[in-house]
């Protein structure tokens, strides 16, 4: 039975018109790209501009829609040829919220469920996929330039878009509702450290602090949790790298966006179908090495790289950065000396904590507030041992000053009064720093050990 028209169809009960609309739409762009597909030769499809290519998908709509005795508005003609033209040089449905800067995470929970997080808070968006073979299509669509695979064998990736955004991808038997595509997005252009203080991230005085720390080679950690911008950090603190030193990047997937000019991007790889080939995050560190770096930039330390990273800090590789997974500064202390031992070292705990003390000078940890802002809420020093223990005195910290009447966190970086054991080294690099920068703002405790 032929459709006369996809805007006037009448509901079936219980499902709202605007819905079949969306159907009817989705079943048009389907048969167009297909007919697209089946009647262009692929490489002629490569070499199409965009206009040419939307030329062309408006005449197989006339085509499919004289064939179906369908007939279109305007508006859906103009769905139709955008969706078809996403599915061809884009990524589908997910292509709108992907060019929309107010987006900073895609997530699609399936064909019939995305979301996306604009300003720390999760919407429902009304994009929806046709079925589980158009999410995995999309999927396979990101990581085949990469050389990555995704099946049964092996059911998650991760992987990176061309402009550095974070992708992760799991499939079904493990992802029980359909196949799952997780994007933390990148923002075209770096965020510089002026961005960071106009977002409140951090303050002027901090952004002065952490960029005599930088050009002061001392080494540096990262901690937060999941979402909480330790990337965007550690790619601020980059920036602040002399452009004369030569920098070695080190990442599962390359998303650091450094602006010098001697960079050596180097990104780990999977195993291949036959399972070899693996070259692991530990590897790289330990090639790094041999490569005569100023500077060693691992991403995100996860493993056993950790034991190798301490040793590369600890025999004149100063000046090193990395991000960690941690609740709070002394967590990332302890998850330190926890990865470590994956190393499958036999090392007692005191030597690993003497290796910790010994080559980290500076914790800055990171968090996601509840009202979806992210902050350095404290910037730690890493001082000696004591007994059994590392004591770490806090410098600056983010003190919470109640809820705004629209839910926002109200709040100021303050110093703790407390000046750092490392100014020698500042000095010594003939880095001066503004005379009441460690006075404190407001009374807050001065530190733990």
């Amino acid at each position: 039975m032929a459709i006369t028209d996809v805007t006037k169809q009448p509901a079936r009960i219980g499902e709202h018109p605007a819905e079949h609309a969306v159907t009817g739409v989705n079943e048009m762009k389907t048969q167009v790209h297909r007919k697209l597909l089946s009647d262009t030769e692929f490489s002629l499809l490569q070499r199409m501009t965009r206009d040419q290519l939307a030329e062309r998908i408006r005449a197989l709509t006339e085509v499919v829609a004289n064939e179906s005795d369908i007939s279109l508005t305007g508006r859906m003609r103009q769905q139709i040829e955008q969706a078809v033209i996403y599915e061809v040089v884009g990524y589908g449905p997910i292509q709108t919220l992907l060019e929309d800067p107010t987006v900073t995470e895609v997530m699609v929970n399936g064909p019939r469920q995305v979301y996306v997080e604009r300003e720390g808070k999760l919407e429902l968006t009304d994009c929806t996929f046709v079925d589980d073979a158009h999410v995995m299509r999309i999927i396979e669509k990101i990581i085949s330039p990469l050389g990555r695979r995704l099946d049964e064998s092996m059911p998650m990736v991760d992987a990176r878009l061309p402009d550095g955004s974070r992708v992760n991808a799991i499939i079904p038997p493990l992802a029980v509702k359909g196949p799952c595509l997780t994007i933390r997005k990148f923002a075209v252009d770096p965020y510089t450290p002026d961005d960071l203080v106009s977002f409140g991230t951090l303050s002027e005085e901090l952004r002065i602090f952490l960029e005599a720390c930088v050009k002061a080679r001392l080494n540096i950690i990262v901690s937060g949790g999941t979402g909480s911008g330790k990337t965007t950090t550690l790619n601020v603190l980059s920036s602040f790298i002399p452009h004369t030193e030569r920098i070695v990047t080190i990442e599962d997937a390359a998303e650091l966006q450094l602006r010098q000019s001697h960079v050596i991007t180097l990104e780990s790889r999977p195993p291949n179908v036959e399972g070899k080939g693996e070259i692991s995050i530990r590897q790289l560190v330990r090639n790094s090495l041999r490569m005569r770096p100023d500077r060693i930039v691992i991403g995100e330390c996860r493993g056993a790289e950790a034991l190798d990273m301490l040793q590369a800090m600890n025999t004149g590789h100063d000046g090193s950065l990395s991000t960690l997974h941690a609740n709070n500064a002394r967590d990332a202390l302890a998850r330190l000396e926890t990865l470590v031992l994956l190393a499958g070292t036999e090392l007692p705990s005191r030597a690993i904590r003497e290796q910790i003390s010994a080559a980290l000078n500076l914790i800055v940890h990171q968090a996601r507030l509840r009202d979806g802002t992210r902050r350095i809420v404290a910037i730690s020093e890493v001082q000696r041992m004591e007994g059994e223990g590392i004591v770490l005195q806090d410098l600056f910290i983010f003190h919470r000053e109640g809820i705004s009447e629209d839910g926002g966190v109200l709040g100021t970086h303050t110093a703790t009064g407390v000046r750092p054991l490392f100014m020698d080294i500042l000095q010594a690099e003939g880095i001066e720093l503004p005379p009441d920068i460690f006075a404190p703002k407001v009374t807050v405790p001065v530190g733990r050990e």
